[in-house]
């Protein structure tokens, strides 16, 4: 699930004087962790073997159980004692069948479509489109009764010619405010050319959505734009789909910290992916880099001061699901407030510096980033800081935990126009980028599992409500129905 997440790079601070407050210890274990990846990393072959062995990883399927058992029989094969599955039990959704048919009544023709995730198991209508522009909640009040008992007709970003400054919104949130304001169906148009097709939920619950929804490639959907000024247009949306409660499981593997074991960071990356095709980029490149990075703490045998989890989720493709059940697990078990810092890999690739939601490390960060940079100098050390988002990240950000991870990478081989769609294949992997992710940060992990004093611990529920508000989180909070204060 691609995350939005606005940061800023706030960076003025001299290399040398962040060389001498690092830690001498870090530049020895830092030189290992990159000559360990550079020569033995297996990120990449490890991707390539599931991608060509099992599959798509979709949730609740057999070949998301396959992806569960492989991450978990590879963690067994490098030698981890404390490797185990967390089993959860939820709704879950497939797709079954769709037909699209848009025009008039005397003549509708066909377009290419896919479901989004979370539509009724059976939906048929046949009702005029109204074209709700980008979808955000000024176009519907706008014109508020422009969409009731339509189906909606929305761009997935921001449209060229939107004012200036305006923001966008998930896929979800805007086919639930479609909903608020009674449309009885909706049509997402894709943002990058060339027809590709985008899955993903529109559900901002995780559960079934009351309307069908579907998305278009981008030349269709604009072309529609076009025909609606001359004349109206009605579709045609009928499919089936499947939803059950089905099992899945994270995958987790535990390195106890040798002085600090209460103190926690989690280092995770959803395993699950869309069925559309590999998902090798969304999220394969992320989750075996933590793989990997988990990979390299045991061959060198690192024995961290904090503990450290390694966490392959799933179920994030279809609502945050095993990070959902994670964080309800650390709340039960009262062990989420050891969570110092939770960091996040969703499709992270040749980063060039580190993120924290948290401004308060941002020295500890470019501290560790100016002791990576002595092992090589080409790593710029950027630090960014801010919230977003629709990843794993979230439901620990929500309880006021400190989040983070890689920062200022870009996705290999022009990757960006296949997220969710069928050509997220394993050509677009490149192994140096997640070679980077990996080394780059297990120096990250191993740096924030052994300072010895660490200005992050949860938030306060006050103070999470205050920061999530700084960062312009309230109002998709809201919309998802997420927003547990009263103002």
């Amino acid at each position: 699930m691609r995350k939005v997440i606005p940061l800023f790079i706030a960076l003025a601070i001299p290399f040398q004087w962040l060389l001498a407050q690092s830690n001498p210890t870090w530049a020895p274990v830092f030189t290992q962790i990159n000559q360990e990846v550079q020569e033995h990393s297996q990120a990449y072959s490890q991707l390539k073997a599931a991608t060509s062995q099992i599959g798509h990883r979709l949730t609740g399927s057999a070949n998301g159980k396959r992806a569960e058992d492989f991450a978990f029989e590879l963690l067994k094969s490098w030698g981890f004692s404390q490797v185990r599955f967390q089993p959860f039990e939820v709704e879950s959704w497939s797709r079954g069948t769709l037909s699209l048919q848009v025009g008039t009544p005397s003549q509708m023709v066909p377009i290419k479509a896919v479901t989004l995730a979370h539509s009724p198991v059976k939906s048929f209508i046949e009702l005029p489109i109204a074209d709700m522009g980008n979808g955000l909640e000024e176009d519907y009040l706008a014109q508020p009764d422009k969409v009731k008992n339509k189906i909606a007709l929305v761009f997935l970003g921001v449209l060229p010619n939107s004012k200036p400054g305006t923001g966008t919104l998930h896929r979800s949130e805007k086919t639930a405010l479609a909903t608020k304001y009674g449309a009885k169906g909706i049509i997402i148009i894709n943002t990058p050319p060339g027809g590709i097709l985008l899955t993903g939920t529109a559900s901002v619950t995780g559960k079934l959505i009351p309307i069908p929804a579907v998305c278009i490639g981008k030349e269709d959907g604009m072309k529609l734009k076009e025909q609606l000024l001359q004349a109206p247009l009605q579709a045609n949306i009928k499919m089936t789909n499947q939803s059950a409660m089905i099992k899945a499981r994270n995958v987790i593997a535990t390195i106890k910290g040798a002085s600090l074991s209460n103190e926690k960071i989690v280092v995770g990356g959803h395993l699950d992916s869309w069925d559309l095709a590999t998902g090798a980029i969304d999220n394969g490149i992320g989750s075996f880099s933590v793989l990997d990075m988990a990979r390299t703490f045991q061959a060198l045998k690192i024995k961290p001061a904090r503990t450290i989890e390694f966490v392959l989720f799933m179920g994030e493709e279809q609502g945050l699901l095993g990070s959902r059940h994670y964080v309800q697990e650390a709340k039960k078990n009262k062990s989420l407030g050891n969570i110092r810092y939770m960091l996040n890999y969703d499709m992270t690739n040749d980063p060039k510096g580190f993120s924290s939601s948290i401004e308060t490390t941002k020295d500890l960060f470019l501290q560790i980033g100016a002791a990576v940079q002595q092992v090589d100098a080409s790593f710029p050390n950027t630090f960014r800081s801010g919230a977003g988002l629709h990843s794993d990240h979230q439901p620990f950000l929500l309880q006021g935990i400190p989040t983070g991870g890689g920062a200022g990478g870009s996705l290999p081989n022009n990757a960006g126009p296949c997220y969710h769609a069928d050509c997220d294949g394993f050509n677009l992997v490149d192994e140096q980028g997640m070679k980077n992710t990996v080394r780059y940060n297990a120096m990250l992990v191993y740096g924030l599992a052994n300072v010895a004093k660490m200005d992050a611990k949860p938030m306060t529920d006050e103070e999470t409500r205050l920061f999530l508000i700084k960062n312009k989180l309230k109002e998709p909070l809201q919309i998802a129905g997420e927003w547990r204060w009263k103002d």
